[in-house]
């Protein structure tokens, strides 16, 4: 990531800036808004399974959306006039965005998997034609963060609600999918403008 970006420090930015991470050592959520802004968004980022944890002196720290996929509270002491969250949990579309390149994650699955797996099957716990064949234990486990995450999402916003909320459908990109980075920009630039001229047609 380093090669992306520049690793400044948070208080430099011309915009404040605050990373969510989860404390999974006391199991509490975590503001970064000081010190290395790429320490801060590799702590954020750092989803179970895919990514390792960060020490963060004596925490340890994973992926914020653990506890709170769409963080608004950390704004409450910004002097901003209106606040914009950004839901990556809406619901599903039925039609999504068309990718030329696949993922593939079976391969990441290591010998010790694929001994439990034989087990399962020898011991007819999953059956040949069963729906969780098709699915890896990464895919798995994305679906599961997955669905807990647009579960806490609502209730987030619900108890506190934002002046625009912005609703990405949660498949329209899989955690994996790298490769559809400028097909989703492109596709937030549009939801973004969509929810703006929504407002201006409201206000009249």
């Amino acid at each position: 990531m380093v090669g992306f970006l520049e690793d400044i420090q948070i208080e430099d930015l011309s915009i404040p800036f605050t990373a969510v991470a989860t404390n999974i050592v006391t199991k509490k959520e975590v503001w970064l808004n000081t010190g290395s802004l790429f320490d801060a968004i590799r702590a954020s980022v750092s989803l179970p399974l895919f990514f390792t944890p960060v020490i963060h002196g004596e925490a340890i720290l994973i992926d914020g959306g653990v506890l709170n996929p769409v963080p608004i509270a950390p704004t409450f002491n910004d002097n901003t006039d209106v606040t914009i969250a950004v839901n990556l949990g809406a619901p599903p579309l039925k039609k999504t965005p068309e990718s030329n390149t696949t993922i593939d994650t079976a391969t990441s699955i290591g010998k010790f998997q694929h001994e439990i797996k034989k087990f399962l099957e020898n011991n007819n716990l999953t059956s040949p034609d069963s729906p969780i064949k098709k699915l890896s234990m990464y895919e798995v486990a994305d679906r599961a963060f997955d669905t807990m995450q647009s579960t806490i999402a609502r209730q987030k916003i619900a108890a506190y609600p934002p002046d625009i909320e912005i609703e990405i459908a949660r498949n329209v990109c899989g955690t994996l999918e790298f490769n559809k980075a400028a097909e989703m920009i492109a596709f937030g630039y549009k939801k973004a403008q969509a929810a703006f001229a929504a407002i201006d047609e409201a206000e009249g």
